[in-house]
């Protein structure tokens, strides 16, 4: 039974290997076939493939160019929105001190573009009056007109002073006339630009509603973070808002007066590019800093809305100066050599296996090849659900990784090939082997992630793909060596090839000094002169220092026992 049990082990793990295996190529193929937005082939980033250009400019009151800071975190920003839309491998620079250059791998979809483009400061008022984008009206002889343009009579100075910024005696004549007679739909009204201690008249992203608002009283960089997240008790997804400290005494205050008012009076909007994103009604008085805006959102819905909110702090405004389609930096000749430099590897690797291993070199061939494969469509099922693309030095991380997994194959067979020569059997090689190489595999393994991890997070954008596909490959290469490797020496090792130490097996007793022969069949130490010179060889050389100190010791002492004895005789 105690036989058997390494046996069972070793066919569930190679099951389950299986079996994640097809669910990796299940979800692949759910993406493919199902949603029609996944591949069989690893999408491929700005230097392999070429992508969008977007070339955006800053906009100063004055004209003047802004600073290098304003730049700087305009940048950060941005590129926090393109890896937010879930785009890897994106190059957000500088350019001219005024422009920012914004380049994306293959062909930005209309989502991404307005996530870049919607690039001035985020901007929240509260709502005054809410009504239809309409901006016409069925006269009595029911033909629909519009409505005439404001008359400049019309008084445009409220006749009482506001007291805040949800005060209805900012709607004056002139302001009412001119709400009923903006069109949302005109390009030649541009909301972004008005004065932020005025009202101002503007629609929603999508059209459906005009509003006036009252003056801007709090800005975008009052909020530290935004989130989505399913509301335990409704189960709807919301968007979670968290504010700075002077962000959270003013947002109380806001609560506090809009809480209880009647409608529109109640609402608080969120504008960007002097559209608004949300007007949600204020159901609480929130003095933590804490609020969440609910609504009909989907998850998709509320992961724009929270990204927007969160990366919507601009610092300056930009105009798109350009919007092109780029060839690529480096293109497929590149990659073509990538691929020939780690196949050369793989190559290599598998000629020094089947040399010093002999037909232990297969077992590490086929490692690599099923690692190769759960590398291909997890790559694939990544392109599809993290937008992950990959760069030429995501290929350089793939091609070390084959060093470091053949060092990891290095290790566990020279562990085998210890325990042996200590006179162990062939199966019990293989378990104590095992125990005691898979130690020093997860301190290495673990140290190669940490390094992946630290560099990605640390690094220039050109180098996270090296990162990622080191720490990516180094997780799947302690999944392979607990799921296949060990389980497929288990069963070797029971088979009369391996399990009797033939010569080409790379397991022979007499090849690696030892001194037995088969699986548990022992014989006696025959002298050092009826020792091949091979086996005394290799023996010799396996020896630390500190055994051959011992081996010269007690050869000392046994000289001088039988020149003690010789002289008793005498």
């Amino acid at each position: 039974m105690a036989t058997s049990t390494p046996v069972r082990h070793a066919w569930r793990a190679l099951i389950g290997l299986l079996a994640i295996t097809g669910v990796l190529f299940g979800i692949n193929a759910l993406g493919v076939y199902g949603f029609q937005q996944s591949s069989w082939v690893p999408e491929l980033a700005l230097d392999l493939q070429g992508g969008t250009q977007i070339i955006l400019e800053a906009q100063t009151a004055d004209g003047a160019n802004p600073t290098n800071e304003q730049l700087t975190q305009a940048v950060s920003i941005i590129r926090q929105r393109v890896d937010a839309s879930g785009v890897a491998e994106a190059d957000v620079t500088t350019e001219g001190g005024k422009n920012v250059v914004v380049q994306l791998p293959g062909e930005a979809d209309q989502a991404t573009r307005d996530r870049i483009e919607a690039s001035a400061q985020l901007q929240l008022r509260a709502v005054l009056y809410a009504g239809a984008p309409a901006n016409t009206f069925v006269g009595e002889d029911q033909v629909e007109t519009p409505y005439p343009t404001p008359d400049p009579s019309l008084e445009s100075t409220p006749t009482t002073a506001p007291t805040n910024g949800s005060d209805t005696a900012y709607i004056t004549p002139a302001l009412q006339a001119e709400f009923l007679a903006y069109n949302c739909a005109d390009p030649a009204n541009d909301p972004a630009a008005a004065p932020t201690d005025q009202p101002l008249i503007t629609c929603d992203a999508t059209g459906t509603a005009k509003y006036i608002l009252g003056p801007v009283e709090l800005d975008g960089s009052s909020i530290d973070d935004a989130t989505n997240g399913l509301e335990s008790q409704t189960n709807r997804w919301v968007v979670n808002l968290n504010f700075n400290d002077e962000g959270t005494q003013t947002f109380g205050q806001i609560s506090q007066r809009l809480y209880g008012a009647t409608s529109p009076l109640n609402q608080f909007a969120f504008v960007l590019d002097g559209s608004v994103l949300s007007a949600p009604s204020m159901n609480g008085v929130i003095l933590d800093g804490n609020p969440s805006i609910s609504g009909s959102f989907t998850q998709e819905s509320s992961k724009i809305l929270a990204d927007q909110l969160k990366y919507g702090a601009l610092p300056l405004s930009f105009e798109v100066v350009s919007s092109d389609t780029i060839s690529a930096t480096l293109g497929s000749q590149q990659l073509q050599i990538g691929l020939i430099a780690g196949l050369i590897g793989l190559a290599l690797v598998a000629i020094y296996s089947l040399i010093v291993y002999r037909a232990l070199g297969f077992v590490i061939i086929a490692s690599l090849a099923v690692m190769g494969v759960l590398t291909y469509i997890a790559l694939c099922i990544l392109a599809w659900r993290m937008g992950f693309r990959l760069s030429l030095a995501g290929v350089a991380g793939l091609i070390v990784t084959i060093g470091f997994t053949a060092d990891s194959f290095i290790v566990y067979f020279e562990r085998i090939r210890d325990e042996l020569r200590d006179g162990k059997s062939i199966t019990g090689a293989v378990e104590d082997g095992w125990a005691r190489a898979k130690r020093t595999i997860y301190i290495s393994k673990s140290i190669n992630i940490l390094a992946a991890v630290v560099l990605y997070i640390l690094a220039d954008a050109t180098v996270k793909g090296f990162a990622f596909t080191l720490g990516l490959t180094t997780a799947i290469d302690i999944l392979i060596f607990i799921l296949f490797t060990h389980p497929v020496m288990q069963l070797l090792s029971r088979t009369r090839f391996f399990g009797s130490g033939h010569p080409l097996s790379g397991m022979d007793p007499n090849a690696l000094g030892a001194v037995y022969r088969g699986r548990a069949e022992f014989r006696a130490p025959v002298s050092r002169e009826g020792r091949t010179a091979r086996s005394r060889g290799e023996a010799h050389r396996r020896q630390t220092i500190a055994e051959r100190k011992q081996a010269e010791l007690s050869a000392t002492n046994d000289r001088g026992t039988r020149t003690a004895v010789k002289e008793g005789d005498d």
